[in-house]
């Protein structure tokens, strides 16, 4: 049975792959690639394929080796940080490089740019959750929505005005005291 690789182009039969340690290496790393990622990641491998060669399976097994625990962690470190790297972050970083191919200088090096885009998806986010956060603290709310008003447990609602004793409780205050 012949098996060729969408990214690199080598094609060798399946006792081939297998018996070959790097391949065997490439194809358990394959393996462990999360289902919505494993065509984005075949893609992104032929990034770093260089002009005139094929990518060897040596240097699949590595790269892949480097992003799998990172995926499957779901954090990065970058910069002295630790951020989050969910999977939705890893696929639409991995779509942006596929859609900026070429303006990308290739064959790639390292997946430092990979890292920095999910860095700032992150960091977006981040600050995102920060603006609300504040924002619930100083009071203010989304657009078209009530800010939330302090509530007295007995009179209910606080408001700018002052209260007045409804007529129907004076009364019965007065009652009660004679």
């Amino acid at each position: 049975m012949k098996t060729s690789c969408p990214a690199c182009g080598a094609a060798f039969s399946l006792d081939v792959l297998i018996g070959n340690e790097g391949a065997r290496e490439a194809v358990m790393a394959a393996l462990a690639i999360p289902a919505p990622l494993g065509k984005l990641l075949v893609q992104y491998l032929g990034l770093f394929r260089p002009a005139q060669r094929q990518l060897s399976f040596d240097r699949v097994a590595n790269l892949l080796g480097e992003l799998l625990p990172l995926i499957a962690e779901a954090k990065i470190e970058r910069n002295g940080r630790i951020w989050s790297a969910p999977q939705d972050y890893w696929a639409a970083a991995l779509n942006e490089m596929l859609a900026k191919r070429d303006a990308l200088t290739l064959p790639l090096k390292s997946h430092g740019y990979l890292l920095a885009i999910i860095e700032g998806y992150s960091s977006k986010a981040e600050a995102k959750q920060e603006a609300g956060t504040e924002a619930r603290r100083g009071g203010y709310t989304q657009v078209g929505s009530a800010a939330i008003q302090p509530v007295d447990l007995v009179l209910g609602p606080a408001t700018s005005k002052q209260r007045s004793t409804p007529p129907d409780l004076r009364a019965a205050l007065r009652s009660s005291s004679n």
